[in-house]
């Protein structure tokens, strides 16, 4: 494996702390701020707005070489952990997840672009999925290990360790990625050119609307496990290793099923597959055990989509690859962000955390819609 594919990895393992580890210690942060749960799932929604707000940045930053790109945006990482880690009040902290997500998007971008240029032909699928691979990592130790820490020392620790952790990936993207020449510059106009088409839109709109209607339940695991599926509050760290694995095996399979197939198709399957498991966590998230089954099921499926869709908003935005590479993640955390929010609405009016999987079905069901719509009009007729 290339040495410039794991430094890229690396910057997604930071990243998939900062972002996921909102999930596994959001008790600890709602007791440490004084603060309600729904209040405390803000913060999830906050760095999705960030995400949101900071990928469109690659517009003047595109005519620069990836790597310098690159190394900014890992500085930024950095910033932003630390901020999180001594923000003293609930304000203070909603502004800091909000910076900490601004490299998001612009990261996965600029990182997309290495990781097909740095791939063979016949592999850049695949490339991609290795470069995703550092989140799905984050979520199988990072999150797991974080939630430990929290939990027994301070919910302040797991973003000290993002903050050491962004000191290495500056690191290692110096060290390891080589020198990549900047994309043509097409011009402000010509880098949105690619959203005159449908493809790119129906990609977009799979996107934010699968991975949000998953976030609907995703976003308050921690509590539906544990007063729900009667987990002791101590087994939340175990739970999360759990749906790392899940997230491992999910984007591993992914890309080299879409390298095989096409990835528009292994996306919609995925998403009808979440459909059916969001329902099932629904109606039997009292059985403990089937529970966690079924949440290794759709966090696998959160991933298993996750580089198809970034090759394929590739391919459909000539002209505008980095902005269309950021321009997914924008899709995936404003999902997010609006997951978060109406996954919280039924909890507000009192209903058990069980309702927030039946919002996110219908949903992600408009999601596979947006897929298979996709598939028929554009990569059939390519294939």
């Amino acid at each position: 494996m290339k040495k410039g594919l794991i430094a890229l990895a690396f910057g997604t393992l930071a990243l998939g702390m900062t972002e996921f580890v909102m999930m596994g210690i959001l008790p600890d942060v709602a007791r440490g701020l004084d603060i309600t749960i729904i209040q405390a799932g803000h913060l999830i929604s906050a760095y999705a707005i960030g995400v949101c707000c900071g990928a469109p940045l690659l517009t003047v930053a595109h005519r620069y070489s990836p790597k310098r790109i690159l190394l900014v945006l890992a500085a930024m990482m950095l910033l932003g952990a630390v901020l999180c880690a001594v923000s003293p009040t609930y304000g203070v902290m909603l502004a800091a997840r909000f910076i900490a997500g601004l490299p998001h998007g612009a990261y996965f971008g600029v990182a997309s672009i290495a990781a097909v240029r740095l791939a063979d032909e016949g592999h850049k699928t695949g490339a991609v999925s290795i470069m995703i691979a550092g989140m799905t990592i984050a979520n199988l130790f990072g999150v797991p290990l974080s939630t430990a820490l929290s939990g027994n020392i301070s919910w302040r620790v797991p973003f000290v360790l993002v903050a050491l952790l962004s000191v290495l990936v500056i690191y290692y993207i110096w060290k390891w990625v080589p020198h990549i020449d900047p994309l043509p510059d097409n011009g402000y106009k010509g880098q949105f050119r690619f959203l005159k088409g449908g493809a790119p839109w129906l990609i977009l709109a799979a996107t934010m609307l699968g991975n949000g209607g998953i976030f609907c339940w995703y976003s308050y695991v921690a509590p539906l496990m544990t007063t729900e599926g009667g987990f002791p509050p101590e087994t939340v760290s175990l739970l999360m290793v759990a749906a790392g694995f899940g997230m491992v095996a999910g984007n591993l399979m992914s890309g080299r099923l879409s390298d095989r197939y096409t990835p528009g198709r292994v996306a919609a399957a995925t998403q009808a597959i979440v459909v059916v498991a969001l329902m099932l966590i629904f109606l039997f998230s009292t059985h403990g055990w089937l529970s966690a089954a079924l949440m290794v099921v759709c966090t696998a499926g959160l991933f298993a989509v996750s580089s198809p869709q970034q090759f394929l908003i590739l391919k459909y935005a000539p002209g505008g690859e980095m902005l269309g590479g950021a321009a997914i993640q924008m899709a995936f955390n404003l999902g997010n962000a609006l997951g978060a929010y109406f996954g919280g609405l039924p909890m507000a009016q009192g209903m058990p955390y069980r309702y927030a999987a039946l919002v996110g079905v219908p949903v992600v069901a408009a999601g596979f819609v947006a897929m298979t719509t996709f598939i028929r009009k554009y990569e059939r007729m390519k294939n």
